[in-house]
């Protein structure tokens, strides 16, 4: 019998696996926006010492996972397990960084969705005694991902104010059974929704469906109170997409808008910075989590958090065949 499930899609963690740590590291462009003072490293440059841009970002997990390790008690070979992925094909930069820390590892993809779905399944894997340690961890690079999913940057295209800037980042959750620290009390996992948007650089409006329909399923699922949340953050919607999430939710009686913070929106300085709509990619929700907002559960200035990291399932496969873009969204409830 499924006893910690809440309603169709909603399960409470009857052990709350804490947060114990957490890492971020940054390119130089997210180094300098608004909440460049909580990241744990900022990058010179977007190369990172290594000779290609997938390397570097490659480099980036592998740091990112040591430094939220060096922060805890423990070793990294104390790790039961990595739940980590990217954005490039076959994970990549997260095949090459786990290579070598030689861990047993769940490689993810879930798109920008990504942190989310790994703190779900890191923690679910801790709640369920398997397991006394495990990270969690995403990564995505500007120009990784600009010359695989759009064109390679050396033509100098021109992006429409609906584009959103890849963020050049990775973050690090360490979860264990024991500690102190955040508490992960709640998971609600998100459906694939599509609503047949194909414009690759209008990423906000088709992922705005999916972050909408596994949030109020969530509060369908608990009957929770959205006042008793400080925070609920979406991962990348950007400025476009945050505004049609805002008004699907109040259509459904649910006005979130007091409490609501998008990362991709958070993270840049748009205008001065040029990055029209906001921040994207996996490492957007993933440092802005591990930086931004778990320092401040940390500090006691926020005490409970909705995360809802939002990914875009397109490839240049489906793009290529004219495809839509199939979206999905993961909660994660975090208190103190």
């Amino acid at each position: 019998m499924a006893k910690k499930r809440l309603g169709n899609q909603t399960i409470e963690l009857e052990n709350s696996p804490v947060i114990i740590s957490a890492c971020s590291i940054v390119g130089p462009k997210e180094g300098d926006g608004p909440l460049k003072d909580y990241f744990d490293k900022i990058l010179e440059d977007d190369l990172f010492g290594e000779d290609s841009w997938e390397l570097a970002e490659s480099k980036m997990v592998r740091e990112v996972i040591k430094m939220a390790i060096d922060k805890t008690d423990y070793v990294l070979n104390q790790v039961d397990y990595i739940f980590a992925g990217d954005l490039l094909n076959q994970l990549m930069s997260t095949s090459f960084a786990v290579r070598d820390l030689k861990r047993p590892f769940f490689g993810l993809y879930g798109a920008c969705s990504t942190m989310s779905e790994a703190i779900s399944l890191a923690s679910m894997i801790v709640d369920g005694g398997y397991s006394d340690l495990v990270v969690a961890a995403t990564s995505s690079h500007f120009c990784t991902a600009e010359r695989q999913f759009r064109f390679p940057l050396e033509l100098g295209n021109q992006r429409p104010m609906t584009a959103q800037w890849t963020v050049t980042g990775a973050g690090c959750s360490v979860i264990s059974s024991s500690g102190k620290g955040p508490k992960i009390k709640r998971i609600t996992t998100g459906k694939v929704i599509d609503r047949g948007i194909t414009d690759a650089n209008n990423m906000g409006p088709a992922m705005a469906p999916a972050a909408y329909d596994t949030i109020k399923t969530y509060f369908d699922d608990t009957k929770d109170e959205i006042e008793s949340f400080d925070v609920i953050a979406t991962g990348d919607l950007g400025i476009i997409g945050g505004q049609i999430l805002l008004e699907f939710m109040q259509k459904a009686n649910y006005d979130i808008s007091n409490v609501y913070m998008d990362c991709g929106i958070e993270i840049f300085d748009h205008k001065r910075q040029d990055t029209h709509s906001g921040g994207s990619g996996c490492g957007c929700s993933a440092t802005v989590f591990n930086g931004y907002i778990y320092k401040k559960l940390l500090n006691k200035e926020l005490n409970k958090v909705m995360l809802v990291s939002t990914g875009a399932l397109l490839s240049p496969t489906s793009t290529l065949q004219k495809q839509s873009i199939p979206s999905i969204a993961h909660v994660v409830v975090i208190e103190n």
